[in-house]
C-alpha cells in the first residue's frame, strides 16, 4: 500500500482550501480505531472529510458517507462536542515540507481559530490532535506517556508541540544541476535511496515515479549515469518542484499504485478527492476483507473439528449400544439353561435357539447363574437407554455440522474483488454472532432487519438473455429463496452438498432452454463445496417445492421434488 507522501498531501489540501473553505463542522463519526470522518457543509454542498492516523495508511480527503452504524468512540464525541457548529476556516502545515496540517475552526471565516485539530500523517508515527486557543491538548486520537516518549510525549493538558524538525536538506528550485547532482551522487547507491536519504520530502513511491518518468532504472547505481541522463533526472525533479510551488496537479492511477503528477498514469482521476478516496477504501477494504476472512476460517475451523469430535463420539456409543440386543439374547440363553451352570465357571458353552452354534458366555465366577443374567440385562437396559439418548444428540451435532460447512462453502468461495465481497463477509460475521458461535464484545454489530441485505448477490446472464442470481452467502441464500423468487423462477442447489442457492429469473410464458439450464448447473457447482470435481450433481426445481423447515438455521432449505442435472465447474472462467 503507498503511504500518502508530502506531495499527495499538499495536492489534497489545495482542492481543499480551493473548493471547501469556509464550511461548517455538522458531524464527526469515527469509522475505527484510526480513522474518523467529519462532515463539512458549505453553502452549496454537504460532504465528509477523512482523515486517518492508520500506521500505513495515514491521509486525509474527502470522501464517502460513513456506514449507519453506532459510533461508540469517545475521540469523536469528544470532537463532536468541541467542534459541532464552528467553521473551519483555514488548513495550513503544521512546518514547511512535514507532512502534518493545523485544521482550524473558529465561530465564522476571518476570526481568530477558537481550535487546532492537527493531523500527522506520519507513517507508524501518525496522530490526531486536538488543541484549544491557548495550544492545549484537549484530546487525542493516541496518548503518548513519558514512559512512551521521552522526546514528545502526547498527553491531555500539555501544550501543543509540533514534531522534532528533520534534518534533511530542503529542495528548491533555485538549486542548480551541479550542486544537486553532487549531493545525490556524493556516496555512490542506487538512485532510488540516494534521492530519498538526501533530501527530505519524497516518498518511496514519488522518488522511483520520477526517476522511471525519466527512463532510467531505479535501482541503477548513481555512479553510472551519463551527462545526458542525469539533466533528464534533473528535468523531472524541476517539474516535480514547479508542481507544489503552483499547486497545478494531475492525478490519475498507474499500473502499481497512483500520483498525482501526471507520470504513468493508466487512467486519469477526477480529482485527487476522489483518486485517495477510490484507492485507500478498495486497499483498506482488502486489508480488512483478509483478516476477518483469515478469522472467521480459523474460528470455523476450530468449531467443525469439535462437532465433527463430538459426532464421532456419539457415533462410538451408538455402535455400543448395538450390542444391546447381543446381551438380552445371552441372558435369555442363560436363564434357559441354568442347569447347565455349575458354581466357580468363568465362561459357559450354550446352544442357540435358533441356530443351535454354541455361543460362549462370560461369566463372573463370585454370582450365580441368575445373577449373571440379571447383569446381562441390566447392561442391556443401559446400551438401550443410551440409544434412545445418544441418537437424538448426533442428529443435533450433525444439523450443526451441515450448518457450519454451509457457511464454510460460502466463505471459500469469497475472494476480494469489490466492496459487495466485504459486505458479505461481515453478514457471515454478523450471522455468526447471532448464531451464537461468535462473540461481540463491542455489540457494534446490530441484528440485521428482515429483508435487510447490504449486499447484493452474484448476477450472471445465460445464453438466452435470463437473469442468473447467486448467494454470496446464507443471508442472500435465504432472500433469494424466500423473498426475491417468483412463482416461474427456478432454484438450483447442488445436490446435498454446501453451496449457494441460485434463481434463475423467468417471466410468464418463457422457457429456459438446456444450454441456460447448464450455465446455471456449471455455476452452481463452481460455488458449491465440490468446486474442484470435475462433475457436480445440481438439483433444479420450482420455488413452490422448496420451503424451509421450522427452526432451521440460516440457508437450510429443502425440496420436494427435482430434477437432476450435472454441472461442470471447471467450464467456469472467471
Amino acid at each position: 500500500m503507498q503511504p500518502v507522501d508530502l506531495t499527495t498531501l499538499m495536492a489534497a489540501c489545495s482542492e481543499l482550501r480551493t473548493t471547501w473553505l469556509p464550511a461548517r463542522l455538522e458531524q464527526v463519526y469515527q469509522r475505527d480505531r484510526h480513522t474518523i470522518a467529519i462532515a463539512l457543509r458549505t453553502l452549496k454542498q454537504r460532504q465528509w472529510l477523512t482523515i486517518s492516523w492508520h500506521p500505513q495508511a495515514a491521509r486525509l480527503h474527502l470522501s464517502d458517507p460513513p456506514p449507519r452504524t453506532p459510533d461508540t468512540f469517545t475521540f469523536s464525541q469528544q470532537l463532536q462536542h468541541q467542534l459541532h457548529g464552528l467553521a473551519l476556516t483555514a488548513i495550513v502545515p503544521i512546518a514547511p515540507w512535514e507532512r502534518g496540517l493545523d485544521l482550524q475552526f473558529a465561530r465564522r471565516p476571518g476570526e481568530d481559530p477558537l481550535w487546532h485539530l492537527y493531523a500527522e500523517l506520519m507513517g507508524k508515527y501518525s496522530n490526531v490532535i486536538l488543541a484549544n486557543q491557548e495550544n492545549l491538548i484537549v484530546t487525542a486520537a493516541h496518548q503518548v506517556s513519558v514512559q512512551q516518549s521521552s522526546v514528545r510525549p502526547i498527553q491531555t493538558g500539555q501544550p501543543y508541540e509540533p514534531p522534532p524538525g528533520l534534518t534533511d536538506p530542503i529542495p528548491t528550485l533555485t538549486e542548480p544541476l551541479s550542486r544537486w547532482q553532487e549531493r545525490v551522487s556524493l556516496i555512490p547507491s542506487t538512485l532510488r535511496r540516494n534521492l530519498l536519504k538526501n533530501y527530505r520530502g519524497l516518498g518511496s513511491g514519488l522518488a522511483v515515479s520520477m526517476i522511471q518518468a525519466a527512463d532510467l532504472d531505479p535501482e541503477r547505481s548513481t555512479d553510472s549515469l551519463s551527462v545526458t541522463e542525469w539533466e533528464r533526472l534533473f528535468d523531472r525533479w524541476q517539474t516535480w518542484l514547479k508542481a507544489l510551488e503552483t499547486e497545478t496537479f494531475q492525478p490519475g492511477r498507474t499500473a502499481q499504485s497512483y500520483t498525482v503528477l501526471g507520470w504513468g498514469i493508466t487512467q486519469a482521476a477526477e480529482s485527487v478527492q476522489t483518486l485517495l478516496n477510490d484507492y485507500y477504501t478498495a486497499e483498506m477494504n482488502q486489508q480488512t476483507f483478509s483478516q476477518l476472512h483469515h478469522q472467521l476460517s480459523q474460528k470455523l475451523g476450530n468449531l467443525l473439528t469439535k462437532s465433527r469430535q463430538k459426532a464421532q463420539t456419539f457415533q462410538t456409543r451408538l455402535a455400543q449400544s448395538d450390542q444391546a440386543e447381543h446381551h438380552r439374547e445371552q441372558a435369555d440363553l442363560l436363564m434357559a439353561n441354568l442347569q447347565d451352570w455349575q458354581p466357580g465357571m468363568k465362561a459357559i458353552v450354550l446352544a442357540d435357539f435358533t441356530t443351535d452354534r454354541p455361543i460362549t458366555i462370560a461369566l463372573d465366577p463370585e454370582k450365580n447363574a441368575v445373577q449373571n443374567a440379571q447383569a446381562l440385562y441390566k447392561r442391556y437396559q443401559k446400551l438401550k437407554r443410551a440409544q434412545i439418548a445418544v441418537v437424538p444428540l448426533l442428529n443435533e451435532v450433525q444439523t450443526e455440522i451441515d450448518y457450519l460447512e454451509q457457511v464454510e462453502a460460502a466463505l471459500t468461495q469469497l475472494a476480494y474483488h469489490t466492496p459487495e465481497d466485504l459486505l458479505a463477509l461481515e453478514e457471515i460475521r454478523v450471522e455468526l454472532i447471532q448464531q451464537r458461535y461468535l462473540e461481540d464484545p463491542e455489540n457494534r454489530h446490530r441484528a440485521q432487519s428482515k429483508g435487510d441485505s447490504p449486499s447484493l448477490p452474484r448476477r450472471y446472464r445465460t445464453p438466452s438473455g435470463f437473469e442468473l442470481l447467486i448467494g454470496r452467502n446464507n443471508h442472500q441464500n435465504d432472500q433469494l429463496t424466500f423473498r426475491i423468487a417468483g412463482d416461474y423462477d427456478l432454484w438450483f442447489h447442488a445436490q446435498e452438498i454446501p453451496g449457494s442457492h441460485a434463481l434463475l429469473r423467468l417471466e410468464p410464458g418463457t422457457i429456459a432452454e438446456e444450454a441456460d439450464l447448464q450455465f446455471a448447473a456449471d455455476l452452481v457447482a463452481y460455488y458449491s463445496r465440490a468446486r474442484l470435481s470435475e462433475q457436480v450433481p445440481v438439483v433444479y426445481t420450482q420455488l413452490k417445492h422448496v420451503y424451509k423447515p421450522k427452526g432451521a438455521k440460516p440457508g437450510i432449505a429443502l425440496y420436494k421434488e427435482a430434477q437432476v442435472i450435472w454441472g461442470q465447474p471447471q467450464r467456469v472462467i472467471q
